[in-house]
């Protein structure tokens, strides 16, 4: 006996929409854990004194040597966090037929260290235009679609940091629309 499954057209569209936020949600998490497994690239960044300390380690132990250098040895390294978010939207219809749309930062938390050097890498996939503050970092910009901005900031007091879309401040205008940039001891 053949069993089919009758799917309605509101009910497939609810499973894409699903089946593509645990697709973005995955592909941030794999793309997030490549980042920090992975150095900067000085030329890159046009600062020569980025390194990994993952790095520091590993070439360490492919030269043989297995005893920790000195302070003296090596200048200072400024060691920079790269962190990669994207611009997102959720879609949907009301019951009265009307388009319901919010936007969102991905990831909605970032973690970072006090004192920290911070590269923020936002890349614009939803909305035309994303002008936005972190609150008491004294950091502003815009991210637009199909663009990359990226803001540098370096925190020096542990707390919770709004960053804040300024288009998209609150359900009336298609939001709220705030990250959280958690800065520890």
């Amino acid at each position: 006996m053949n069993r089919f499954i009758i799917v309605r057209p509101r009910t497939l569209h609810a499973l894409k929409v699903g089946a593509l936020t645990a697709l973005l949600a995955g592909a941030s998490f794999l793309w997030l854990q490549r980042e920090l497994a992975e150095p900067t690239a000085s030329a890159e960044l046009g600062n020569t004194a980025s390194f990994s300390a993952v790095n520091d380690s590993a070439s360490a132990s492919a030269s043989g040597s297995s005893a920790a250098k000195p302070a003296s040895a090596a200048p200072t390294k400024t060691v920079e966090r790269k962190i990669q978010l994207v611009t997102g939207e959720f879609k949907s219809t009301g019951p009265d037929g009307k388009t319901l749309e919010a936007y969102r930062w991905d990831p909605g938390t970032v973690v970072v260290n006090k004192g920290e050097l911070v590269k923020l890498s936002i890349y614009g996939v939803n909305g035309a235009s994303h002008p936005f503050i972190i609150e008491g970092l004294n950091v502003k910009g815009e991210v637009k679609k199909g663009k990359e901005t990226v803001v540098t900031f370096q925190p020096q007091e542990a707390g919770i940091y709004r960053l804040i879309c300024l288009t998209h401040q609150d359900i009336a205008q298609n939001g709220p629309m705030i990250g959280y940039i958690v800065v520890q001891d």
